[in-house]
């Protein structure tokens, strides 16, 4: 089989930039198909499954593969399918199954409960803020899938109910998708988009504290604090039941122990997918040996991100020949700017794997391109690799159970904000 050169074919490139922008503004449009699903009940099962925002990006990359299958061959084809590296899907899939365990998140819960009681503000107003500044940061340790799955699981149903105002949901969502972006950059590890250039650039954890953490810590907890001061008078008065379901029956401290083990050793080995596929496959056989300790795990919804996210693999490995050049010739400050507005169009790790692609690059311009990226993580869906696990986690609670792009950029929008001035002006 002969290899996919994607410089090659001018007329595919053309062909997979047009599917790209078809696919955004199909994320863009997802809530108005789960309306057609309601207009039109005979064909109700399709319009829901294109209204789901995690089938998107996989739906239009198997119409790339395909429209690539007949212009090109069906062997050049997959030999591009093949190319590609889906190390980040399969590792967000395992981690947010095992994050979201019952067992993981009764004592991440425990640990929150325990501090918002000692503060000295109103318990629900102190686990809202954990929940949308504390996990965020602890993303820098355990990676940003797993505080993004966890958060979500633990803010549920404080805020993210049907009773709570649209507007101040988005406002919630659009804080928790920045704090997790820029949480995760107190270490080299953690956010996808600083990961991809810490080797090539040489940015250690400690590099990475001094230069970004720091900054991103203060612009996560002013984050946290004025969303939880909107949140303020629409919280519940007693906090979530400790478990799902509302069951106060507690899980065997030997099983949370084996969940943590087994949750360090797939973060620790995020990076090689058949150590951490082995982990999880233990992982799975614990759970249906100790099933009374467990709630059902989150297979699906963790799926369907892993789908989302192997169809941006396939689709963004396609646009490397338009948005190379953009990156390139911009000066730094304008290459913030550039990076913030197209994290909105792309997700951000493949955006800075560009940027480390370019040779010569400044010190000054690296900064400013990881910046913009880490920044603008929580405009859209697609902006950083941890937002479609939040979004499956959460969406219920919203109207129509979708998210709609619109009030996800309009509730972002302050936080990326305080996230931008941070890193240009601390």
């Amino acid at each position: 089989m002969h290899a996919w050169n994607p410089m090659s074919g001018h007329l595919i490139q053309l062909i997979a930039a047009a599917i790209f922008a078809i696919a955004l503004l199909h994320t863009f449009t997802a809530k108005q198909f789960e309306r057609l699903s309601h207009r039109f009940p005979r064909h109700a099962g399709l319009f829901h499954m294109l209204g789901e925002v995690e089938i998107v990006f996989g739906f239009w990359a198997i119409v790339l593969v395909l429209v690539m299958a007949l212009v090109g061959g069906g062997d050049e084809a997959l030999a591009y399918a093949e190319s590609r590296n889906y190390t980040e899907p399969l590792f967000v899939f395992v981690v947010m199954v095992i994050a979201a365990s019952r067992p993981v998140l009764q004592s991440v819960r425990w640990v929150v409960s325990t501090l918002a009681r000692v503060v000295p503000v109103p318990t629900p107003l102190a686990s809202a803020w954990l929940g949308l500044a504390a996990v965020p940061l602890l993303g820098s340790f355990i990676t940003e899938p797993a505080a993004m799955t966890i958060a979500a699981m633990m803010l549920a149903p404080q805020i993210f109910r049907p009773q709570m105002p649209e507007g101040v949901k988005y406002l919630a969502l659009g804080t928790l998708f920045v704090n997790v972006s820029i949480g995760g950059t107190l270490t080299s590890y953690a956010a996808p988009p600083v990961l991809m250039v810490a080797a090539t650039w040489q940015w250690d954890s400690a590099f990475m504290l001094a230069t970004f953490g720091w900054k991103a810590a203060l612009a996560v907890i002013l984050n946290a604090t004025v969303c939880t001061a909107v949140l303020r008078r629409h919280l519940q008065p007693t906090s979530a039941p400790s478990v799902e379901g509302g069951q106060q029956a507690g899980v065997p401290l030997t099983v949370v122990a084996v969940h943590l083990v087994l949750l360090a050793g797939v973060v620790l080995f995020a990076h090689h997918p058949v150590v951490f596929l082995g982990l999880f496959l233990m992982f799975l056989g614990f759970t249906q040996a100790y099933e009374r300790h467990q709630s059902p795990l989150i297979i699906k919804e963790a799926l369907l991100v892993g789908f989302f996210l192997a169809g941006l693999v396939v689709l963004g490995g396609m646009q490397q020949w338009w948005l190379q050049p953009i990156v390139s010739s911009l000066e730094p400050l304008a290459l913030f700017l550039g990076s913030l507005g197209l994290t909105a169009v792309t997700d951000n790790a493949a955006l800075t794997y560009l940027g480390s692609l370019i040779a010569g690059i400044s010190d000054e311009s690296k900064y400013m391109l990881v910046a913009g990226a880490v920044a603008g993580g929580g405009l859209t869906v697609i902006a950083n690799a941890p937002n479609p696990a939040g979004v499956a986690l959460l969406k219920s609670g919203f109207a129509d159970e979708t998210v709609g792009a619109g009030g996800l950029l309009l509730g972002a929008a302050g936080p990326t904000l305080i996230a931008a001035a941070a890193f240009l002006l601390l």
